[in-house]
């Protein structure tokens, strides 16, 4: 399997995670106590384990290399991933499970929910220090691990056959929500078309990025790494950074009823723009830079449409706790949709203020 060195002692479910299964090892060894992170990765979800391991394998090196070169600690600040006896980044099991295995990142921690605001400045510096380190990372030498991902004018040609099909019988209950998807078809181009025409470069990028996907130091309270790199794959920067202003400079829940609480937090927004841009350390184009907040709006927008197709196809892919749950969802992303379009003059004069 994965070779661990002297004599496992102890093997616990470990964190917070619902795709894969994970437990935390403890290997006792001349030198002490070494533990190790265990995973059974979720071969529903991910359909290509192997694509999606050389993916990590590739940037994770990569990571370790530049960050090396520039005097840090390798081990705490990029995952390290081991191979088997015979080299391979997995193992696969006589079920067909695929397994894999990272050095465990000691003193440092990560939540699910922002404590205070240097939590998401310290998300954002971190995103932004991931972009900068794989600035110069051939993007395209890795694999798709979901397809179309962020393919926002392929979202809206799934949302149009749903509308079509309109399988349930919901559409007359959500012709404002449809109407608002119709008339912001241009939106959904909007970055498609500058990748597609070269004016804006096609990077790795990370595709989740959520505040509990980073590491803090616990004496620090500084980011240090990055983790979770199973949608690491092709993209374009302004979406990683609109996907995390999308919830984390909103004032709702993502499911909030009420949408006269729902907006965009324009002191958390600069946060973050201050942030990322001081993590990207100079790495982003200027085009890129100018197209950060309509990275917020599109990503907002482009879940608000999946949420809107799901509906409409009867709740199959996102779990829903309610009757209307995924309708709520994407009100309050239209909601934020709406502001930030009113609030877009100043969202650029923010990003304006720190390039």
């Amino acid at each position: 399997m994965f070779g661990f060195p002297g004599e496992i002692v102890e093997c616990i479910p470990f964190g917070s995670g619902h795709i894969n299964d994970t437990y935390r090892l403890a290997c006792q060894t001349e030198e002490g106590i070494k533990r190790f992170i265990l995973q059974k990765m979720n071969k529903n979800v991910f359909r290509n384990p192997i694509e999606l391991m050389e993916n990590i394998k590739g940037v994770t090196r990569w990571l370790r290399r530049k960050i090396t070169e520039n005097g840090g600690d390798g081990e705490r600040e990029t995952l390290n991933v081991l191979e088997t006896r015979d080299g391979r980044p997995y193992y696969q099991d006589s079920q067909g499970e695929f397994w894999r295995s990272y050095l465990f990142i000691e003193n440092a921690s990560c939540f699910d929910a922002v404590k205070d605001e240097n939590d998401f400045y310290q998300s954002a510096v971190a995103f932004g220090h991931f972009q900068r380190l794989l600035a110069d990372y051939p993007a395209e030498t890795l694999y798709e691990t979901i397809v179309d991902f962020h393919n926002t004018p392929d979202r809206f040609r799934k949302f149009q056959d749903a509308l079509k099909a309109d399988a349930l019988g919901r559409a007359s209950q959500v012709q404002e929500e449809i109407r608002f998807v119709l008339e912001h078809e241009e939106l959904s181009r909007r970055l498609y078309d500058l990748q597609v025409r070269g004016e804006i470069p096609l990077r790795v990028t990370h595709n989740d990025t959520k505040l509990n996907n980073i590491m803090i130091d616990d004496a620090t309270g500084k980011a240090i790494c990055v983790i979770d790199l199973d949608t690491v794959m092709p993209g374009l920067s302004v979406n990683d950074f609109g996907d995390s202003i999308r919830f984390g400079a909103s004032t709702g829940a993502e499911d909030e009823q009420d949408l006269s609480k729902v907006s965009c937090d324009l002191h958390l927004y600069e946060l973050y723009v201050k942030g990322f841009i001081e993590g990207c350390g100079g790495a982003l184009t200027e085009i890129e830079l100018d197209m950060l907040p309509m990275g917020a709006i599109l990503m907002t927008f482009e879940c608000g449409m999946r949420f809107l197709t799901d509906y409409l196809e009867g709740d199959h892919y996102f779990k829903i706790h309610r009757e209307g749950h995924n309708l709520d969802r994407c009100r309050t992303q239209f909601k934020l949709v709406k502001d930030m379009e009113e609030k877009l003059p100043i969202m650029q004069g923010i990003v304006n203020k720190y390039k």
